[in-house]
């Protein structure tokens, strides 16, 4: 189904996107799913997602959705998605919030109180279970957990965290995301609030969020998948918390990773599979074959000239990028490319 190194850290270094004569709905029983910049985008659902999704989920692969977002619920979540015209309940639904609640739960006393500075959903992840949340470093919390809050999180959220820190109180994140996307463009993520935090205390929290195993962890206690494929639209998170959990993983490109990025990539951000939108998940996925000095797909041939990657012959574009990205992680080996792929990517309108 996949070539040698799909499967996390331990394995060969991956040199090519890996083929499947198979549906990737078929080959693989579960799917966890981004969802900004895979599902939907500023609220709305990406093109083709609900249909493909529909088609994956009524051929019996299940659908669930992670999440590196600690500020809504589950409930929240799957209620948005249900009218997207996505049918999900809260259970299909994990979050950055519940990896962290289980992380703190396993370092505390049953019951402790826990300062949190964030939203809803973390402070109903850590209610899930049995912890008590608490708004200030005078209520004795037994641990510090910070996670995305919005907009209107107040400043003085962040002093309160800072008070209990220098006591010695054990500190949490649910995601250290540096930016997080908006109707309006890009936003301070849970990480920017993470660092202004770590200057003001010198201290370093304990992380659940992707790319870190505790989140995929919490996936799989989740789900049950046995044969989980992570699909995903950022490279350092999602791609590279299925290389750190060992399973496979698409990406798409209709988020933040263009093809310039995905050339580059080092070894633990390079995705099994590359597919335009999620409509990759209903079918085959065609092999990248190392030819000469180049590597062939669907009509391209991609090779090295000079300093830059060469494109030669015609098919489709994605065909293009996958022979691409053959060559550039074959000449790149453990460390990163550093060719010029611009002329070959303009010719794939990418």
């Amino acid at each position: 189904m996949s070539q040698t190194g799909s499967r996390g850290g331990s394995q060969a270094v991956r040199t090519r996107p890996a083929g499947s004569e198979r549906a990737l709905s078929e080959s693989y029983d579960t799917a966890l799913l981004d969802l900004d910049g895979v599902v939907y985008a500023g609220g709305k659902a990406i093109a083709h997602a609900v249909e493909s999704l529909e088609t994956a989920r009524s051929g019996g692969m299940h659908l669930a959705y992670v999440t590196n977002n600690a500020l809504r619920t589950p409930d929240a979540v799957a209620q948005h998605l249900t009218e997207l015209g996505i049918p999900t309940g809260p259970s299909d639904v994990i979050t950055s919030a519940q990896a962290v609640a289980r992380l703190v739960s396993e370092q505390v006393p049953p019951g402790a109180r826990v300062l949190v500075v964030g939203g809803e959903g973390l402070r109903v992840a850590l209610r899930e279970r049995g912890l008590e949340p608490v708004e200030s470093a005078e209520d004795g919390p037994a641990a510090v957990v910070q996670g995305y809050g919005g907009p209107e999180l107040a400043w003085g959220r962040f002093a309160e965290a800072c008070y209990a820190i220098a006591r010695g109180v054990p500190w949490f994140a649910s995601n250290t995301d540096l930016t997080i996307p908006s109707g309006r463009g890009i936003a301070p993520g849970n990480g920017a609030a993470v660092e202004v935090v770590r200057i003001a205390t010198g201290a370093e929290p304990q992380v659940a969020g992707k790319p870190l195993p505790p989140m995929h962890r919490e996936t799989i206690l989740r789900t049950g998948a046995e044969r989980a494929l992570v699909v995903g639209d950022r490279l350092d998170t999602d791609i590279e918390g299925a290389f750190n959990g060992g399973v496979d993983s698409l990406l798409v490109l209709t988020g933040v990773t263009d093809g310039a990025r995905l050339l580059a990539a080092r070894p633990e951000h390079r995705p099994t599979y590359v597919d335009a939108d999620l409509r990759g998940m209903l079918g085959g996925q065609p092999e990248v074959v190392e030819v000469g000095g180049g590597f062939f797909c669907g009509g391209w041939t991609a090779s090295v000239r000079g300093d830059a990657l060469v494109l030669e012959g015609e098919g489709a574009g994605m065909d293009g990028l996958r022979a691409l990205c053959g060559v550039a992680w074959a000449v790149a080996g453990d460390g990163v490319c550093g060719l010029d792929g611009g002329k070959a990517l303009a010719r794939l309108g990418l």
